[in-house]
C-alpha cells in the first residue's frame, strides 16, 4: 500500500516538473505542457480516490445512532 502512494507522489513530482518545463524559456512548449499535466492531476487523483468521503461517515454515524434507540 504505501508503495502505490510513493508511485502517486511520483507521479505528482514528474507531472510538475514536466508543466514547469513546458512553460518555461522563450519557446513555450504546449505538448509537454499538456503531458505534464495530465501526469499531474492523474497523480492527483489516485491520492484523493483513497481518502474516504466526509459525508458517507456522516450518514453512517446518523444510521447508527438510530439502531441504538
Amino acid at each position: 500500500m504505501k508503495k502505490q502512494q510513493y508511485v502517486s507522489y511520483l507521479l505528482i513530482l514528474i507531472g510538475s516538473i514536466t508543466a514547469i518545463y513546458g512553460q518555461s524559456g522563450d519557446e513555450k512548449n504546449v505538448a509537454i505542457l499538456i503531458i505534464g499535466i495530465i501526469i499531474l492531476m492523474y497523480g492527483i487523483y489516485r491520492i484523493s480516490s483513497k481518502i474516504p468521503s466526509k459525508f458517507d461517515k456522516e450518514s453512517n454515524d446518523k444510521e447508527n445512532e438510530h439502531e441504538d434507540i
